[in-house]
């Protein structure tokens, strides 16, 4: 049995979760201070992945990243090519998963008790030292939770994935293209041992989350 989609998936998901979590939280903390005007507008902007079919999505990443078009003429200029390549992937992964990061982490700084950010100021600490080591960890369970739902998201990604990079067997397959290529072809055995390989995947993700979840509360009380 060739392993490169689940492969291919895993590492497709992965990176596009560490673009995810930098862009979103960058998105959501300047997003959570912005006035309430100008955050509706954003909102609508950011999330629009997330209503979009996701065939509508790979449709604009064609019309963007295109052999034809001039940002994809300019990027294979200089040896970047997203079409057709598991980089590709990674881009859609990113764009249907970016928006329930940002959500999730918009929230939880918007909850975030702002007294904490004052008083290391008063303290003279840095912002980033206030960002990373006070507002990060306080709201770190909000933005685990959205890590989570962006990775699960990009695992799970078929339809922008397949319109910007198909599926090569070897090169772009990912779980999802790899159990509608199989099942289109009449192999529906081969087809279900994917679709069990990707719950496995889902029920482990979910576990861990429960797990740390239980971990955190243990930890709430004994302080």
């Amino acid at each position: 049995m060739d392993w490169f989609p689940l492969f291919n998936s895993l590492r497709i998901a992965a990176v596009s979760s560490v673009l995810v979590f930098f862009a979103g939280i960058a998105a959501a903390y300047y997003a959570a201070r912005l006035p309430r005007m100008l955050k509706g507008a954003l909102d609508v902007v950011l999330t629009l992945p997330l209503v979009l079919p996701p065939t509508v999505v790979g449709y604009f990443l064609l019309l963007l990243f295109g052999s034809r078009r001039p940002l994809g003429m300019a990027l294979e200029s200089i040896g970047v090519r997203f079409v057709m390549t598991w980089y590709g992937g990674v881009i859609a992964a990113a764009v249907v998963a970016f928006p329930l990061l940002y959500r999730t982490a918009r929230g939880a700084f918007e909850a975030f008790d702002e007294t904490l950010a004052q008083a290391g100021q008063t303290l003279g600490l840095s912002n980033t030292y206030i960002f990373w080591r006070i507002r990060m960890p306080a709201c770190r369970q909000g933005i685990f939770a959205g890590v989570v739902l962006a990775f699960a998201r990009a695992l799970g990604e078929y339809g922008a994935t397949s319109m910007l990079i198909g599926y090569t067997p070897g090169r772009t397959a990912t779980i999802s293209t790899t159990v509608y290529q199989l099942w289109r072809t009449g192999d529906d055995r081969a087809a279900f041992v994917w679709v069990l390989v990707n719950l496995a995947i889902s029920a482990a993700v979910l576990c861990t989350v429960g797990m740390l979840e239980r971990k955190q509360r243990k930890g709430v009380r004994r302080a």
